[in-house]
């Protein structure tokens, strides 16, 4: 933890009262998160081809705090019709192998084992939101009012800056909190966003989340569109990032009936140049269930 949780149920922030959502009872064993992200392999393979990689990872999570986690390879193709076919001149190899910076790389056209675990290192009936661990009870008394949600996001990120800030001063003398400062509310829409799905909060806090991400400096809303599942949704876009040459877009898709994440789109580009595997789509299920934690298929119900 690097600086104390606010023990505070209401925030009283610039003439802001904010009202606590009334505890809202689970409704079910598990808040379960699914995410399936699908990418570009950052190298060409075989005869010099572009493949594309997809796995799935899952998180649930009880009431009480206790968390397991799961991860599955779902099994790499070719890009594009140009790639399938240099895939088939070189025999439709299945799997591929090399070595890069001393390390072993493994790729397969076929779905990966995968595994279940529980989440080791947890405080006791603890959530992670933001740079804080905080309580099933401090989750549902957040602020269900959009300017007061902002309002207790923004005291998060700056209280997260003031310690990046000196944190970095450790190895960069140079460093300026401003240099964190000039991205404040990217930082605030960026939390926002993880409010629509990382953690049960009330549906109350999650329709302020959305509608304080959409009214975020710099935030872009595209519109109605459908996801990579062909699911309805909000679309909105977060102020790009930019340093040196690196430059960062991100676009959400909000399901607006639930306020859950649907999908996000990441294209990060250094010089110019899309960075493949830093690249990519995540279509997201977010809510609860009595399931329980089970390695994910490997079918179409993965996304």
């Amino acid at each position: 933890m690097r600086y104390p949780v606010a023990a505070v149920a209401v925030l009283i922030t610039a003439g802001v009262v904010a009202v606590p959502a009334q505890a809202a009872p689970a409704e079910g064993a598990y808040w379960r998160v699914e995410v399936v992200r699908t990418a570009d392999h950052p190298r060409p393979v075989g005869s010099g081809y572009t493949v594309t990689a997809r796995s799935v990872s899952v998180d649930w999570q009880t009431p009480g705090g206790k968390a397991w986690s799961a991860y599955r390879e779902l099994g790499a193709r070719p890009k594009t019709a140009k790639d399938e076919a240099a895939w088939k001149a070189d025999g439709s190899p299945t799997s591929w192998t090399y070595r890069t910076e001393g390390m072993k790389i493994s790729l397969s056209t076929e779905p990966g084992k995968g595994r279940v675990f529980p989440e080791q290192g947890r405080p006791a009936g603890k959530f992670r939101m933001g740079e804080k661990w905080v309580t099933y009870a401090q989750l549902q008394a957040l602020p269900t009012e959009p300017e007061a949600l902002r309002a207790r996001v923004v005291a998060d990120v700056r209280a997260w800056i003031d310690w990046a800030a000196e944190d970095a001063k450790t190895t960069d003398p140079s460093a300026k909190k401003e240099d964190w400062l000039i991205h404040l509310d990217r930082y605030v829409a960026q939390r926002m966003t993880t409010l629509l799905y990382e953690n049960p909060v009330p549906f109350k806090v999650r329709s302020a989340a959305y509608q304080a991400l959409k009214t975020t400096k710099g935030v872009s809303d595209l519109g109605q569109v459908k996801d990579p599942l062909n699911r309805p949704g909000q679309k909105v876009a977060l102020p790009v990032y930019e340093r040196k040459s690196a430059v960062l877009k991100e676009q959400f898709i909000v399901d607006t009936k639930t306020m859950t994440l649907l999908a996000r789109f990441v294209d990060l580009q250094d010089g110019g140049k899309q960075l493949a595997g830093k690249s990519g789509v995540e279509t997201y299920k977010v809510g609860w269930t009595d399931d329980k934690p089970a390695v994910p298929t490997a079918g179409p119900a993965a996304g």
